[in-house]
């Protein structure tokens, strides 16, 4: 029996998408963070309701957790934010959206 080695040939593309940079006031940062992070909820909602359209019974353990984790990142954000308005800052955020796929 002949044993045939074949090499694998891996294509990768990748592109950058600067979705927010900039200083902002504390107001300004915490309405930016929290629509970002709403609109991450809100696809893992529909996610879990397509998952769940026709299939009462389907997996959506995934979904449920990062849910919950967005929400608490959500929280995370609100306070770390709220520092920066008590003491007087302004805010930077610097956020690189990172697309790549592999053939």
């Amino acid at each position: 029996m002949k044993t045939t080695k074949t090499k694998q040939t891996v294509e990768t593309a990748k592109q950058q998408v600067q979705l927010v940079e900039g200083l902002f006031t504390p107001f300004e940062a915490a309405h930016i963070v929290n629509v970002l992070i709403e609109q991450k909820v809100n696809f893992h909602k529909l996610q879990k309701l397509r998952l769940c359209e026709g299939d009462e019974c389907a997996d959506i353990t995934y979904e449920n957790n990062r849910i919950n984790e967005l929400q608490n990142e959500k929280q995370i954000a609100k306070d770390y934010i709220a520092i920066a308005r008590k003491e007087g800052y302004n805010v930077v955020i610097n956020g690189t959206l990172d697309i790549s796929f592999i053939k």
